[in-house]
């Protein structure tokens, strides 16, 4: 069952929150970084499995994952399932819905996890007062964009082990810059999920995964990663483009 929590004077707030050099804008006054405290009033917990919003409902708040992490998907008409995405603590959900105020994809916590709630009224409110958070929700937007352009790119341009490859590089990445170890981590999805989102399938992740580790890439056990050749992740990516490439040429 979803837990709703209103902050009270012991609540930690977002200017002694762990997570706040990640969430909150960087270069603010003393002022402006307590004044933030007014953005976050409310956290909700979302069991794992639960179904936080889905496509269809109107955007009210975005929301800034404090401990957990959780998938986005969409569903066709027939009932498919498509992962467009994982979010992971420090990272914010919600931007889908800023264009039309409607959220255009499912939000499914992956593990028991905490958000907290930034309702749009104060988000409005408080972006006139400190234009850079105004300018941190722009960055965060431009971000995701990115990103949804790089799982195009993967889809269209990659064969499988480069996808995987380009994914957990993409994991590291980001797990560096929310200030957790790059080179260790644990897959919060299952293979049969990251097949999902890469259009692959759960046999090929498994047997991607057993090849990487046998040619000394990764060290893996169950989902725990450990990446142990970033370089030769880069050059499985890099050599195919070249040779694509090559090939492009020879054929013009």
């Amino acid at each position: 069952m979803i837990k709703h929590q209103l902050l009270n004077k012991d609540s930690v707030y977002c200017n002694t929150c762990v997570l706040g050099h990640i969430c909150v804008p960087q270069g603010l006054n003393a002022q402006d970084a307590t004044r933030l405290n007014e953005l976050v009033k409310e956290r909700i917990r979302i069991p794992k499995g639960t179904l936080f919003f889905k496509a269809g409902d109107r955007l009210t708040a975005l929301y800034a994952i404090r401990s957990g992490s959780m998938k986005l998907q969409l569903e066709n008409e027939s009932g498919h399932m498509q992962i467009t995405g994982f979010v992971f603590a420090g990272e914010i959900i919600g931007l889908d819905a800023l264009a039309e105020n409607v959220h255009v994809s499912n939000a499914i916590a992956m593990e028991d996890t905490e958000v907290c709630v930034i309702r749009m009224s104060d988000l409005s409110y408080l972006s006139k007062e400190i234009p850079a958070l105004a300018y941190r929700v722009t960055r965060l937007m431009s971000q995701e964009i990115s990103r949804s352009h790089s799982m195009v790119l993967s889809l269209g341009a990659m064969r499988s082990e480069q996808r995987l490859a380009a994914f957990l590089i993409n994991l590291s990445q980001r797990f560096s810059c929310l200030g957790y170890s790059g080179s260790e981590y644990v897959l919060r999805m299952s293979r049969e999920e990251i097949g999902n989102y890469l259009g692959l399938t759960l046999e090929t992740v498994s047997r991607l995964l057993s090849r990487f580790a046998k040619e000394g890439l990764i060290r893996i056990h169950q989902r725990e990663v450990r990446i142990l050749d970033f370089n030769g992740l880069q050059t499985l990516i890099q050599n195919e483009n070249m040779h694509r490439a090559d090939l492009r040429k020879a054929l013009a």
